[in-house]
């Protein structure tokens, strides 16, 4: 009796230990917690970058180590390649809050080839994606940097919704953007533009698309830690995407003429040592949204990038650079529910600073309000929403107690002269079935 108690004993210390990680990785695991609690404090800098509409899969489904795919699958149980995207896209592609619905079509994410743009259904478009040799700089940022491929957009839909996260961590409900389509939203939007809000019990009302939601950028000016939102002005493509047009309180007060700043001056400021603690940076005709170029929207990142890296704050920077939603194309990834608005599809992300685990690819789900839970990690500042509080705040990408990377000065490269815009709509005649674009008419 007492010898099988003693081999018990032996059996259940042989199981727990072999239920915990060796200590060794255990210490590095602790060892690595503390320094970056400790070396977080390297970081004066932070600058979140936001680009427009692209998927995962559509930029980087080709990434050796990514959870990429080459092929996808439509709503009719086929498996088709992902085709070559071209520069500049013949049009838009759907990514409302419904067409993001469809698409995921309960996880299925075969629903892409139904939501292509507006009454046009049946392209191929969607199924399309970017080689190394059309992003070779982006690509250049994932080897040398971190990759994440489970980054996730906040909500499932389109840009204005996902831009109310990067600064708020929720949306307000909100979950389209403002209808009619205009060139201004938010506050300073025409009487007659509303949006869609949705209320906890999932029913829909029309609101104008002004609102007074807590932001980060209220958390920072309270705690005096410098911030300026860089973003295109009126009357210049992409001031759509200054969000905090839409926060009234914002707009209608002091900081609209003071931490909101025109998009050019950033690459200025970085070059010369100005950089506030925390910058958002978005633009207009650069912002790859489709039809815009690819290669013009990477060619800019590159010239952001640089100077940040040229300037004297790079050995004290993080950069976060990241898409605001699926755009449309194709993703294999369900994005995993959070709450009623999202998550929604997959989207690029890259890391980029000297403390960075370099070539790393981060497996690790990510979204927009994690760039909130690093600031105010960073910052000490308490989460604005649930969202914050829960998401990962990207630490597990940097390792502090590594020497510093130096930077990674790149080159921009010539775009195409004639892009696949232009060959798409000179073989329309020819082979207009091929594309799915016998169902429109040719943009121009």
């Amino acid at each position: 009796m007492f010898a099988a108690v003693i081999v018990a004993s032996i059996a259940l210390l042989f199981a727990t230990a072999c239920s915990r990680p060796p200590r060794s990785e255990a210490r590095t695991e602790q060892r690595a917690a503390i320094s970056n609690a400790e070396g977080l404090a390297k970081i004066e800098h932070i600058v979140f970058i936001i680009k427009e509409n692209r998927s995962f899969d559509t930029y980087f489904g080709t990434f050796p180590g990514a959870d990429g795919a080459m092929t996808g699958r439509t709503s009719k149980g086929e498996v088709v390649p992902l085709t070559r995207t071209p520069d500049k896209m013949p049009f838009d592609l759907g990514h409302t809050w419904e067409d993001a619905i469809k698409a995921i079509d309960g996880s299925k994410m075969d629903g892409f080839d139904l939501v292509v743009n507006g009454n046009v259904d049946g392209s191929m478009l969607p199924y399309t994606q970017m080689r190394e040799s059309d992003i070779p700089n982006y690509f250049a940022y994932a080897r040398n940097f971190v990759l994440a491929d489970h980054m996730f957009s906040s909500l499932r839909g389109p840009s204005f919704p996902n831009h109310l996260f990067t600064v708020a961590a929720q949306s307000g409900g909100v979950i389209n953007n403002p209808q009619p389509p205009k060139e201004i939203w938010g506050c300073d939007a025409d009487p007659d533009e509303r949006v869609d809000v949705m209320d906890s019990k999932g029913e829909i009302s029309k609101e104008p698309p002004c609102f007074d939601l807590p932001t980060l950028a209220d958390r920072l000016e309270a705690a005096h830690v410098s911030w300026k939102y860089y973003a295109p002005t009126r009357g210049q493509v992409g001031y759509i995407w200054s969000t905090l047009d839409a926060i009234k309180h914002i707009r209608n007060g002091p900081l609209w003429t003071s931490k909101v700043v025109p998009d050019a001056q950033f690459a200025e400021d970085a070059r010369n040592g100005r950089l506030p603690a925390v910058s958002w940076l978005v633009t207009g005709e650069a912002s790859e949204h489709p039809p815009m170029s690819t290669c013009t929207g990477e060619n800019w990142s590159v010239e952001q990038l640089n100077a940040v890296m040229e300037g004297p704050d790079w050995a004290s920077t993080a950069v976060f650079i990241t898409w605001d939603d699926f755009g449309g194309f194709y993703d294999h990834v369900s994005p995993p529910p959070v709450d009623q608005f999202g998550l929604g599809p997959r989207v690029p992300l890259l890391i980029i600073s000297p403390y960075v685990r370099k070539g790393k690819v981060s497996h690790t789900q990510y979204e927009l309000s994690s760039f909130l839970s690093f600031v105010e990690k960073r910052f000490y500042l308490a989460p604005l929403t649930e969202r914050d509080q829960r998401a990962n705040d990207m630490l597990d990408s940097f390792d502090f107690t590594q020497p510093p990377s130096p930077p990674l000065v790149l080159k921009t490269h010539s775009c195409p002269r004639f892009t696949r815009t232009w060959w798409y709509l000179t073989h329309w005649n020819a082979h207009p079935t091929r594309f799915g674009l016998d169902k429109i008419r040719p943009a121009h």
